[in-house]
């Protein structure tokens, strides 16, 4: 772990120190970690915190949950702007979330096949499979979730 960081570390800032100030480095660097964080947090908030995600109870302590480990990721998680390349491309296929949850080890560039066939599975178990067909979408749905947490 030590030497992975101190790799990316020297590529990411010793590196580019040798060629630029060290000022101009570390606001690049600053810029860019901002502009992940965001992107990050929008998609993680687009695939979890919408209207459509499933937010079941805890089992208590040593309980189980109510669901199957596959059942909770699909019911708790939704898909938005399957259909968009570039943005699948942007996100390394995270607007595949349910796809991303129950194939993580799976490269990303197969969601786009492989979600109509974990859509067709949930629908033969009765299983309610949530996508948003474009990115506004979700974020409508997400904003109408916060609206409706403000209100409780």
């Amino acid at each position: 772990m030590i030497a992975g960081k101190v790799l990316f570390f020297g590529y990411a800032l010793a590196i580019p120190i040798l060629f630029h100030p060290a000022w101009k480095v570390f606001l690049f660097y600053a810029f860019t970690a901002v502009i992940i964080a965001v992107v990050l947090s929008v998609v993680f908030q687009l695939a979890h915190c919408v209207q459509e995600a499933n937010f079941p109870s805890s089992p208590p302590p040593g309980g189980r949950l109510a669901s199957a480990w596959g059942v909770h990721q699909v019911q708790t998680t939704v898909d938005f702007a399957q259909g968009n390349r570039i943005l699948s491309w942007y996100l390394g296929g995270l607007n595949f979330q349910i796809e991303h949850h129950l194939f993580p080890r799976i490269c990303h560039v197969h969601y786009p096949v492989i979600a109509p066939i974990v859509r067709n599975v949930c629908a033969d178990f009765d299983i309610r499979y949530a996508a948003h067909e474009t990115l506004a979408d979700a974020l409508k749905s997400h904003f109408r979730w916060i609206r409706r947490l403000g209100r409780s």
